[in-house]
């Protein structure tokens, strides 16, 4: 079998930017399975820009040398800003060929716990041990689709995750759900390649994000901005600056960490998705009551007593985590997880409750804050897991160190006894 000191699962900006910062241990044997971007490039639409402006969209690197800049001089073709899909999956294919040239892409299709600490079976038969796992797999395991859906087939009712092209829906009738970004540019989309659609949500008003009012007034306050916002582009005024600082929201009793979701990561939209969405009519504060299947169409009833009868309704609502759905995890090994709601419980290091085992990205969200749900994260957890795992390794040479002086030492006195 071959031994790891540290396996990563997952090679998205957390997976790829994790594996950046360990290798530069020295003496550390890591190996990251994965597809590149995978997330990126099968479940996001062609013609989708970043929410996130261009300070919040680098993926960390040691010494910050794999920037959104950095590839862009090297690619020799300027990005514009907000910044394209494409061209950010050009450049997490950049970072990975700079930062992780010798990706393994096999399938990891089991986790379990093995006396080194965990066994990883492969779909091609190969079995691999590692003394620990860093679970980076991403979200698209997770996608939430309300209950009423449960029994529409896909052809008529999917979640906004599942398409890479939208333009399949020229000429047809969709309902878009939801008031978040995804619902938002996909309706967007939608629009633009022909379609007929409307945005249907709960909320009674859209937020927008960004844009020229919010950059009028972080001007307007002066140095005072740089105070209340965070370079991480995360959150409102005050709370920003909270909510970059993870390490200070982990202690924090629970009722004050949802609070901050809540403020930090509620449905909102680009500013600039506005003008593209003039000619999108929305409906605002309704609820679905049912859904039923009509030939092939399908028609959604909401709390007003209005009804709905389209071609198709793209579900822009959100994620619902469960590492639980991570179906690499063995039974065992998931129920051995302290988990609240679907997110592991963990400590420093994002380690869960089974020692060497850490989630990283989205799963870190109820510990450590919305700041894990954005590529801006990366910078925190790779240092922070870099520390970590340095700090573990060190004393665990140390202790094999001594182990081997004092039995030395052990056998040199029976030796000299004798």
């Amino acid at each position: 079998m071959t031994k790891h000191d540290v396996v990563i699962i997952g090679a998205g900006p957390y997976g790829l930017s994790v594996t950046a910062h360990l290798r530069t241990i020295k003496g550390l044997d890591v190996c990251t399975f994965g597809e590149p971007m995978r997330f990126w490039q099968r479940n996001m639409p062609i013609g989708m820009f970043l929410r996130s402006g261009w300070a919040a969209s680098h993926i960390a690197s040691p010494n910050q040398s794999l920037t959104l800049g950095a590839f862009q001089t090297a690619s020799g073709s300027p990005i514009s800003r907000p910044v394209p899909l494409d061209r950010f999956l050009q450049y997490g294919l950049w970072y990975q060929r700079q930062a992780a040239p010798h990706l393994d892409q096999r399938k990891v299709l089991r986790v379990e716990r093995h006396q080194n600490g965990f066994r990883i079976d492969l779909a091609d038969g190969e079995t691999v041990i590692s003394r620990r796992v860093v679970v980076a797999a991403g979200i698209s395991k997770f996608a939430r689709c309300p209950q009423e859906f449960a029994g529409i087939p896909s052809y008529l009712a999917s979640h906004t995750s599942e398409h890479r092209d939208l333009r399949g829906f020229g000429g047809k009738k969709v309902l878009v759900i939801g008031s978040g970004q995804s619902a938002l540019e996909s309706a967007a989309l939608l629009h633009e390649c022909g379609a007929e659609v409307e945005v249907v949500a709960r909320s009674r008003q859209i937020r927008w994000l960004g844009g020229s009012v919010s950059n009028t007034l972080h001007q307007g306050l002066g140095f005072l901005s740089s105070m209340l916002y965070a370079p991480t582009d995360v959150g409102p005024a005050g709370i920003s600056q909270l909510v970059a600082r993870p390490n200070l929201v982990r202690p924090l009793p629970r009722s004050i960490k949802d609070w901050l979701r809540k403020r930090s990561i509620r449905p909102a939209g680009a500013e600039w998705l506005i003008a593209r969405l003039q000619n999108v009519p929305f409906t605002l504060g309704r609820s679905i009551v049912s859904v039923v299947q009509v030939g092939e169409q399908v028609k959604v009833s909401f709390n007003d007593g209005s009804k709905r009868t389209v071609d198709h309704v793209l579900l822009g609502t959100g994620y619902r985590m469960d590492v639980s759905k991570y179906e690499f995890l063995a039974p065992e090994l998931i129920r051995a997880i302290s988990c609240f709601e679907g997110y592991p419980k963990l400590q420093a290091g994002f380690e869960s409750s089974v020692p060497g085992l850490h989630f990283i990205g989205a799963p870190a969200l109820w510990s450590f804050g919305p700041l894990m749900q954005f590529v801006v994260g990366t910078h925190f957890v790779s240092r922070s897991l870099h520390r970590h795992i340095f700090r573990k390794t060190t004393r665990e040479h140390v202790q094999v160190a001594e182990s081997k002086l004092s039995s030395d030492d052990s056998v040199f006195a029976m030796k000299h006894n004798n």
